[in-house]
């Protein structure tokens, strides 16, 4: 096919630049390079067995077959149930959408959020992927840079300055990929109260929830009050 033919939408997308790396290391250690690879955020650790189990059971009980769109409600269930014990957040499963990876959950949540000239703030450093969904839906991403005097997170005020009528939504990312920059709750709250004047939609990218080390602590931004969960987001797996 003629890339012209191309939609103007999927024009303004560039390659993904994670992938591009990875696979200039895999190409490189196959020549038999000595290469450490810091590109994609995807841990060493192998799947539990437990999980390996479960997945062969189901495929060994036929369950191969189409499903609610949404997931199954036994998942739907259980992720809920996983927001309450773990982050003290009620949710219902039918507020619970199931996808294929973390990606397609954000995409989908700006698809469905966004409109053509929205404008999505977005503080850098950033996942590369996250512009191209932004662009890929017809918004407009707003990059706010962020400084190592704060962690690279960034502040209420930066925030508030970056805003303009065409605002529709500010994506957080914590803990942050690629920085590992975790937001405080208080931290969280100043954003927040920035977001609530104007109904500022929250997408907060959580994946890493678990992967935090020494004395910081993951919080949720919808953790902070209610008014902010009703805001919020949450992108997880």
């Amino acid at each position: 096919m003629d890339p012209d033919s191309l939609s103007s939408r999927v024009q303004s997308v560039t390659p993904s630049l994670t992938l591009a790396v990875t696979n200039q290391a895999k190409a490189m250690r196959a020549q038999g390079d000595e290469v450490y690879g810091l590109a994609g955020g995807e841990p060493e650790m192998d799947t539990a067995d437990h999980i390996k189990a479960a997945a062969v059971k189901a495929l060994q009980e036929g369950k191969t077959k189409y499903t609610p769109a949404a997931g199954i409600p036994e998942l739907r269930e259980a992720i809920a149930e996983k927001l309450l014990n773990d982050n003290s957040l009620v949710y219902e499963p039918k507020q619970i959408c199931v996808t294929s990876g973390g990606k397609q959950a954000c995409f989908n949540a700006i698809m469905a959020l966004c409109e053509e000239g929205d404008e999505v703030i977005i503080p850098a450093p950033y996942w590369v992927s996250y512009p191209e969904m932004v662009r890929l839906v017809g918004a407009v991403p707003v990059v706010v840079e962020t400084e190592e005097k704060n962690g690279w997170k960034m502040t209420a005020e930066q925030f508030e300055e970056a805003m303009t009528p065409k605002t529709k939504m500010v994506i957080i990312n914590s803990p942050g990929n690629p920085t590992g920059s975790v937001y405080t709750e208080e931290e969280l709250k100043a954003i927040g109260e920035v977001a609530s004047y104007e109904d500022i939609i929250i997408l907060s990218d959580e994946i890493y929830e678990k992967l935090v080390y020494g004395e910081k602590k993951h919080v949720s931004i919808a953790q902070v009050s209610e008014e902010l969960q009703k805001l919020t987001v949450i992108c997880h797996g």
